[in-house]
């Protein structure tokens, strides 16, 4: 997060902006951005992925 978000060429002006910065790249973070553990796939794909292999073994 320090790399992508908070150094460099931001300015955030004030708390407020930053807090919505962070936030914004938590939010993709946690659900877009592709993670290793996952098989570099996103967290929300991984989700459907493992609840379809779920679903699909329960049936």
């Amino acid at each position: 997060m320090k790399r992508e978000t908070l150094q460099g060429t931001h300015d955030y002006g004030d708390a407020d902006t930053c807090r919505r910065t962070v936030f914004a790249w938590l939010t993709r973070y946690n659900t877009r951005r592709r993670h290793s553990a996952n098989g570099h796939l996103s967290p929300n794909e991984y989700e459907r992925r493992h609840h379809t292999a779920k679903l699909t073994l329960a049936a």
